[in-house]
């Protein structure tokens, strides 16, 4: 196989790849319904309720009647502001809810100072700056005005339908946790006299994008009461809004120890999946609004959209019965933040999992991830880092692309025979095929030594491909001059036609092959590849473009030692 025609394979593959990946969605894998087991036991005030299995009720125990729905007091709603260093999050007492998220050291836009306006060449030479919409803080609460807000806590299927939406009072006006203070709790209460009393105990930490969340349930009344707590992540999402192709924006779990992403139009009826949920929540391809349940096998989650287009991702524990005079403590942790790799494995619950590198390629991702991170350590430029990292790729792989590259030229040497021998024996192809082998043979010559050592880079290839598409490090990061970005695309589409250029010295430097279709299909490629990539993320086209050019200059040196 001479390297046109491994060419020929590995960029048709490459082509399905990149079309499999960015063109076809993968089916939502189906989770089997499961309705959680009934918790049953005593708490005390500040305490989780105990799981033992239900057990009959003896004879003598009061009945645990329905009671009916207890209306809210009324209170004026407020808000509450929460500032830390890593956010800004402001809660309503209107349900005790999460009204806005915004995460301060990420951004909407890129600074003015540094956009480029792709229909002005002017930009290119920093004349000409583009006015756009300011650069906001990334908002992780997306609601429309009246709609149910994230985090408020329902009671399906309880014996006291608490309600969500109620007004709670609040235990200060606001937090400040900017000046090096330590975790500071905001409680939440609501009382309904002579049946229960409910406290929504935030805790927040200067220093994490993680919230934990206690809801605290009093039975104030004469029965015991069964209660079924959930806790409700919700998201507008508008079915005309752009959608970016490389990501999921919608509902997100990790059930089993595996994850699924659930496409908001293909929501038509309640989903339910568990038990042994480690987290559920919603998801851009950057950012994540994870639930964390404190006891994951006795959990499981509840996904539905309403006519509204208002998308509820419902985390629910079991069912808890709490005696007359006693307390049922409901227990949970909140990320809310960037799909940052070290962040979230540091979570322990397999968060990192939410960053889209594949069932398959994740274990090179990851590792190639970490290494690019720790050379930014000491270079601070992902696309400076990227090359090195291409180039210590390229490095590793040196032997084999030698043998690959060498094979190559004996292969092309051979040619003008292999080529008489299909015209001498051109009506007898078992001959031909005899009579090639033993050609091989005489000049010791591997017709799959150009193949092999190719193919085996081609998984880190791909890794690495995944690695640079779904990084947040690559977010707004600039590169130089005018790739601001290193996320979104070339704004002038000068990186992507250099490739296609190498791609194409590339082609002329490797033996010509045989067949005139099979020339024509390569004579194409460099071209398609450059329309392909017009519109990817500018440090996978410096990814690929400089992978061109260091085996540009392997395979000249292989070239020169030859002659």
């Amino acid at each position: 196989m001479d390297k046109r025609t491994f060419l020929a394979i590995v960029l048709s593959l490459a082509v399905i790849f990149v079309y499999q990946a960015f063109f076809v969605k993968p089916v939502a894998q189906k989770k089997p319904a499961a309705t959680p087991p009934q918790q049953t036991g005593l708490t005390q005030p500040g305490q989780t309720a105990s799981a033992p299995p239900a057990s009959p009720a003896p004879a003598s125990a009061p009945a645990l009647a329905s009671l009916p729905a207890v209306p809210a007091p009324a209170v004026a709603e407020r808000d509450v502001t929460v500032e830390t260093p890593l956010y800004t999050a402001v809660l309503t007492t209107r349900g005790g809810a999460l009204k806005s998220f915004q995460l301060k050291g990420y951004r909407t836009e890129l600074p003015e100072e540094r956009r480029y306006d792709p229909n002005s060449l002017l930009s290119l030479v920093g004349l000409r700056k583009k006015v756009e919409k300011p650069a906001l803080p990334v908002e992780l609460v997306h609601v429309r005005e009246g709609m149910p807000r994230p985090l408020t806590v329902s009671f399906p299927d309880s014996s006291l339908p608490l309600p969500a939406e109620g007004g709670f009072a609040a235990s200060t006006t606001a937090l400040d946790l900017t000046t090096g203070a330590d975790s500071r709790p905001l409680v939440f209460t609501q009382t309904l006299p002579g049946t229960a009393r409910v406290e929504k105990i935030y805790t927040f930490r200067p220093d994490r994008f993680v919230v934990d969340l206690e809801v605290r349930v009093q039975n104030l009344s004469g029965n015991p009461l069964n209660q079924h707590a959930a806790l409700n992540w919700r998201r507008y999402v508008d079915p005309k809004a752009e959608t970016d192709r490389y990501g999921n924006e919608g509902p997100v779990t990790y059930v089993a120890k595996s994850i699924d992403r659930i496409e908001v139009k293909k929501i038509e009826r309640e989903k339910i999946q568990g038990p042994d949920v480690s987290w559920g929540g919603f998801e851009s391809k950057y950012f994540l609004a994870a639930m964390i349940p404190q006891n994951p096998s006795l959990s499981s989650v509840v996904i539905d959209r309403d006519t509204r287009d208002m998308v509820t991702v419902s985390l629910r524990g079991a069912n808890t019965i709490i005696p007359a005079g006693q307390s049922g403590s409901f227990v949970y942790s909140v990320y809310l933040g960037p799909k940052d790799y070290t962040v979230l494995k540091a979570q322990g619950v397999g968060l990192e999992n939410a960053i889209d590198f594949g069932s398959w390629l994740k274990w090179l991702a990851f590792p190639l991830l970490i290494v690019l991170k720790f050379l930014y350590q000491y270079i601070p430029n992902y696309g400076i880092a990227i090359i090195i990292l291409t180039a210590l790729i390229k490095l590793v792989f040196w032997p084999l692309g030698n043998k690959s590259y060498q094979s190559m030229k004996e292969m092309q040497k051979l040619q003008p025979k292999l080529k008489a021998l299909q015209e001498k024996y051109k009506d007898d192809k078992a001959k031909i095929s005899q009579e090639t082998m033993a050609l091989y043979k005489a000049h010791k010559v591997n017709p799959l030594g150009g193949c092999l050592p190719m193919i085996i880079q081609i998984p880190v290839f791909f890794g690495l491909y995944k690695a640079l598409l779904y990084a947040i490090e690559l977010r707004h990061s600039p590169f130089f001059w005018w790739i601001q970005d290193l996320s979104a695309r070339d704004p002038y589409f000068i990186t992507p036609l250099i490739m296609g250029a190498t791609m194409f010295i590339q082609q002329k430097m490797s033996p010509a092959p045989g067949d005139p279709m099979q020339a024509k299909l390569m004579l194409w490629m460099p071209v398609i590849f450059t329309f392909m990539f017009l519109y990817f993320p500018s440090g996978l086209v410096i990814y690929w473009l400089f992978n061109n050019l260091f085996s540009i200059g392997q395979q000249y040196y292989i070239n020169q030692r030859s002659t």
